[in-house]
């Protein structure tokens, strides 16, 4: 397994407000671990969100006794979600926080993903797939047939998610599994990412086998065109020995 990561504030925010996680090591009954979060709120809340609700995330699963990914990974969320509501409702200055999240752990051949919110994770094969789907209102109204692609990616509202970390007592978490195979690459990422570079330049630098750092590569590629938003990513090949790190 090879992993590149990395972070950066772009081009016009003050604050960094995501986060990501990742374990190539065993995290409780999990074998690995890589997870991005991308918090919101006022003052330094979306950071504190998205740090806090990862780290619970990370600490409930350490105690998971269960060997199922998918509820371990279950039981994370629900975990932050209850943490990050708590803490929102105890500090005025956090409250109405939350944060977006997506995570995977890679199980012999298979990757299982959940997801809260409008960060993403892209399955490279023969072209970019996007596997989770996007928590927000344009997304849902592109689904709905209520506007074209097109549209919704020029939208005004299109950064309004409808699920995210720590805003309801309940929360609903979207699940897939993914056979992989031999040259696939895994990009997980904030909509820092996603919404400065069109899914083909993702796949192109991707492909570029000069790369070093590809999460860097495509960090750098979103600031190229804007950096409008933080930017986190985490790409992760699965049948490969050498480590990369960031």
């Amino acid at each position: 397994m090879k992993i590149f990561s990395a972070i950066d504030i772009g081009q016009k925010r003050q604050i960094n407000q995501d986060f990501i996680y990742t374990s190539e090591e065993p995290v409780g009954n999990l074998l690995n671990l890589f997870v991005v979060a991308d918090g919101m709120g006022g003052h330094n809340a979306g950071d504190f969100a998205s740090r806090y609700g990862v780290s619970v995330l990370v600490e409930t699963i350490r105690k998971d006794k269960n060997f199922n990914p998918v509820k371990i990974i279950r039981n994370g969320i629900e975990a932050a979600n209850k943490k990050v509501l708590d803490q929102s409702r105890k500090d005025l200055f956090m409250s109405g926080m939350g944060t977006t999240m997506v995570a995977l752990t890679v199980v012999g051949g298979y990757a299982y993903v959940a997801n809260v919110g409008d960060s993403r994770l892209y399955l490279a094969d023969e072209q970019l797939e996007q596997i989770t789907q996007d928590h927000s209102l344009i997304a849902e109204m592109v689904r709905l047939g209520k506007l074209n692609s097109q549209e919704g990616e020029n939208h005004p509202d299109k950064n309004i998610i409808t699920r995210a970390v720590g805003i309801e007592p309940e929360i609903k978490i979207d699940f897939f599994d993914i056979k992989l195979k031999s040259g696939n690459q895994i990009v997980m990422c904030s909509d820092g990412l996603s919404n400065m570079v069109k899914d083909e330049e993702i796949f192109i630098i991707l492909k570029e086998s000069k790369v070093d750092n590809k999460a860097q590569a495509l960090i750098n590629r979103a600031n190229e065109n804007g950096g409008k938003d933080n930017i986190a990513v985490i790409v992760v090949e699965p049948f490969t020995n050498e480590v990369k790190e960031c």
